[in-house]
């Protein structure tokens, strides 16, 4: 199997193992309005409550590289952003499960046989994740759960296997320590990541 491939194959496994529901082909991201009405005077006045707008300068690029460049990063943040939203939402739930089963077999038990079920149902899914969609998940993993991907699934399933997972995605260039860094490298990534939420791209 070709190296790259072959890490569509590891990052595809580890992304089903965090999580329970998959990109669709073309998510979108609404923005969130509540209706709502208020009594004011005796009279019944209707309102609406809606997520923050921002407001960015147009961006200028130098060439048509870095326009396309851009037009990628905008792309991969849609179709991954779900997927990192969806494995916060599963850490929660499966710890909040976990919490509940009296016995450290039981808990193994319980997290062997959703790992099987996920990677079965959801692994072809993944495998349609591209390198660089891979790469970017990984930061969004750690942007939505205040913790790195590394860092998730040791909690999960160890340090030893967390660690050939590492060691298998350094091979290609890939590191599940990579922290999230919106002041820093990350800064044109959290612009759109916050814009694609607000439903403004």
């Amino acid at each position: 199997m070709p190296p790259m491939k072959r890490f569509f194959t590891f990052f595809a496994m580890f992304a089903a193992m965090l999580t329970p529901v998959a990109a669709q082909d073309d998510p979108e991201f609404v923005p969130m309005v509540k209706v709502s009405k208020t009594l004011v005077d005796g009279d019944t006045i209707q309102y609406m409550e809606m997520q923050n707008v921002y407001v960015y300068p147009e961006p200028t690029f130098k060439n048509k590289r870095q326009q396309q460049a851009y037009t990628r990063l905008v792309r991969n943040v849609k179709k991954v952003l779900p997927i990192a939203k969806e494995v916060r939402q599963m850490l929660m739930e499966t710890a909040e499960y976990l919490e509940t089963l009296p016995t450290k077999r039981e808990r193994e038990e319980h997290m062997k046989r959703v790992e099987t079920s996920i990677v079965a149902e959801y692994k072809p899914k993944m495998k349609k994740l591209t390198f660089a969609q891979g790469k970017l998940l990984i930061k969004l993993v750690d942007r939505e759960c205040n913790s790195t991907a590394y860092e998730a699934i040791q909690a999960f399933i160890g340090p030893v296997r967390a660690g050939m997972w590492q060691a298998f995605a350094w091979m290609f260039g890939a590191s599940l320590k990579k922290g999230y860094r919106p002041d820093g490298v990350d800064k044109l990534t959290e612009r759109v990541v916050l814009m694609v939420e607000a439903g403004q791209l």
